[in-house]
């Protein structure tokens, strides 16, 4: 018997089964998620990172210059400092999923 994938949701849908709970409208409902992404990468930007309840933290984080190897041929290489994005899950996201 094949293995059944379970594929996720699309925004599409997402944004479909947002309005069906809610009673807005779905246009309504994905101008309501662009601000929201609009305000999170806003505020990411500023290096204070965003909390969203329940979810988690969006942050900038200074990842320090290295040594590491070049797979290939071994070869020791210098990585740059650099900024990454990094989300971390609440503990009450953890919970409920986990």
């Amino acid at each position: 018997m094949a293995k059944r994938v379970h594929k996720p949701l699309t925004k599409s849908q997402l944004m479909s089964h947002l309005a069906d709970q809610t009673g807005l409208t779905k246009k309504d409902i994905i101008l309501v998620w662009d601000e929201l992404l609009a305000i999170a990468y806003k505020e990411a930007k500023k290096e204070k990172g965003i909390t969203l309840p329940g979810l988690g933290k969006l942050v900038v984080v200074k990842r320090k210059a290295r040594m590491g190897r070049n797979p290939q041929t071994g070869e020791a290489i210098k990585i740059p400092a650099r900024r990454a994005l990094k989300f971390r899950l609440a503990k009450q996201a953890k919970d409920e999923v986990l």
